[in-house]
């Protein structure tokens, strides 16, 4: 047998236990995928309750530092935050709503001035050429009239799927808010007492750096949406306080959500203002999003959460691909605090931390520096 064992290149040996290796792992994660998946209207409504604690945490940590019971600290936080999200959230609404038929009218000038291009520019294109693209459209339409009506129905279907969610968003955010410490003390329960510190460590390291996520993240959509706000209001474009609200929101989908959103305001601008003030806007929006990526996101988000943007690219990508717009927006935040933790868990200088000595609302506190990654060592 020994024989036998040694005849066979010791490449091919290795190679093999790792295939299979590789093959139990990559199967336990196809089958936790599948749990997730078929456990998504509780598992992403719990990851949002999550990111939103983040948020708050702070909030109501301040509360009780000033001896406000943490109840009503609790309370004072949340309903404080429900009613500054249902203003803006009407506030946004009620603009869209009213700026439509303005937008509407600029349209319709936008579309005949493209359709007298298009017959007296350099396609020369006849009338029945024309008529017949336009009639093209309104067939395609028309002949997907059930799937759209379908997809209607689904959604309005979706509605009281949509509120039980929320509403288990806001129950699981009390809770997190009002009795995180109890919570997170039992999960660790189930940790080995040989192993206990070390993990409780890394996973207030990993909060840590959720926290800090959540914060640069909501600092940097601020500083975004006022810029290109600016822009669209000195310009004049329609619906500037709905667009500004969109790249408020998109900004929470890292470097993709920029883009979009941006992209969103500038074909507004072209389709209601002309080709000038959408290249206006475009060079505001390069502008805006260069001082995000080379000033604002190394600056706030410093030593807190150290990823590579090539890696929040491709978390993103694999957000969409499995999950969508919610994993386009949970990747991120998830890769943040399993980073943190694993350098945790491997740093050496972590080893001998108390879990009490880890303030969490500190960004400094998400992980120890490793050397050849954080630093430019002098050769």
């Amino acid at each position: 047998m020994e024989s036998a064992r040694n005849s066979v290149p010791r490449l091919l040996r290795v190679t093999a236990a790792l295939s299979w290796r590789i093959v139990a792992v990559a199967a336990a994660l196809y089958v936790l995928g599948h749990v997730v998946g078929f456990l998504a209207p509780v598992v992403v409504p719990l990851a949002i309750a999550l990111l939103l604690a983040a948020l708050l945490a702070p909030a109501v940590s301040f509360l009780v530092r000033h001896r406000v019971p943490r109840g009503l600290a609790v309370a004072i936080v949340v309903i404080g935050g429900l009613a500054i999200f249902g203003g803006l959230l009407t506030f946004v609404i009620t603009t869209f709503v009213n700026g439509l038929p303005a937008l509407r009218t600029q349209l319709s000038q936008s579309v005949e001035t493209i359709s007298a291009w298009l017959t007296n520019g350099p396609l020369h294109l006849s009338d029945a050429q024309l008529q017949r693209f336009l009639d093209g459209i309104v067939t395609a339409v028309a002949g997907n009239q059930s799937e759209i009506t379908s997809g209607a129905l689904n959604t309005a279907l979706t509605i009281g799927e949509g509120l039980a969610q929320m509403l288990l968003v806001l129950f699981s955010l009390i809770f997190l808010l009002y009795d995180g410490q109890g919570i997170w003390g039992f999960l660790m329960r189930g940790v080995p007492n040989g192993h206990r510190t070390r993990v409780d460590v890394a996973g207030r390291r990993g909060l840590a750096a959720l926290v800090s996520y959540v914060r640069a993240t909501v600092a940097v959509a601020t500083v975004d949406a006022v810029g290109i706000g600016i822009g669209l209001f000195v310009l004049g474009v329609p619906l500037a306080f709905p667009l500004s609200a969109l790249v408020f929101i998109g900004a929470f989908v890292p470097i993709v959500g920029a883009v979009v959103a941006g992209a969103a305001a500038v074909l507004i601008a072209l389709v209601a203002n002309g080709p000038l003030d959408a290249l206006i806007l475009l060079a505001i929006v390069i502008a805006v999003q260069q001082l995000e990526g080379h000033v604002l996101q190394p600056l706030l988000l410093g030593r807190a959460v150290k990823l590579h943007p090539l890696a929040v690219v491709l978390v993103i990508s694999a957000g969409v691909v499995t999950a969508g717009i919610t994993g386009a927006l949970l990747a991120v935040p998830l890769l943040a605090v399993l980073n943190s933790g694993i350098r945790s868990l491997r740093s050496d200088a972590d080893e001998h931390v108390k879990p009490e000595d880890v303030k969490t609302s500190e960004p400094e506190e998400s992980g120890p520096d490793e050397p050849g990654l954080d630093k430019h060592e002098a050769p």
